[in-house]
């Protein structure tokens, strides 16, 4: 599985620790941006190249994004086929369980505003372990959309 990670200027800082801890966990990352902190820069830039990346292969492919709030970055990311994003922003970590297994979600959108970094490690690492519960009325739902 490879993971694309993609932010704006809000979770540059973020993007780049959950780079490292995924790298240190054996995951494969692909880094579509922001490269370097820049104030002015705009997140559907970034944002886009991961959604495109994950809908290219949606079975071998998951995205990890960053903003502010996450809630753009989100909203860019599901204008892609295929790609079923979902938010963080700090709390409880069941909903990251959640759209995992009820939703398949396969890109988890955080704002890197409201999350310390020990809190997205955990988001993150439970996203990815966890898989989609493969219940007939999930995958009923999915096929809905």
């Amino acid at each position: 599985m490879k993971i694309h990670l993609a932010t704006d200027h809000a979770g540059y800082e973020l993007k780049e620790k959950i780079m490292v801890f995924l790298v240190d966990l054996g995951y494969e990352i692909s880094d579509h941006g922001a490269f370097e902190y820049n104030k002015t820069d705009d997140y559907p830039d970034y944002i886009k190249k991961a959604a495109s990346a994950v809908s290219a292969d949606v079975e071998n492919n998951m995205g990890i994004i960053f903003g502010g709030s996450g809630q753009g970055e989100d909203m860019v990311a599901d204008k892609f086929i295929g790609v079923r994003s979902a938010v963080y922003y700090g709390g409880n970590l069941e909903i990251v369980r959640l759209a995992r297994e009820h939703n398949n979600a396969n890109v988890l959108s955080i704002g890197a505003r409201f999350v310390e970094s020990d809190e997205a490690k955990q988001a993150v690492q439970l996203f990815l372990e966890t898989k989609f519960s493969d219940a007939k009325r999930h995958k009923r739902r999915i096929e809905k959309i």
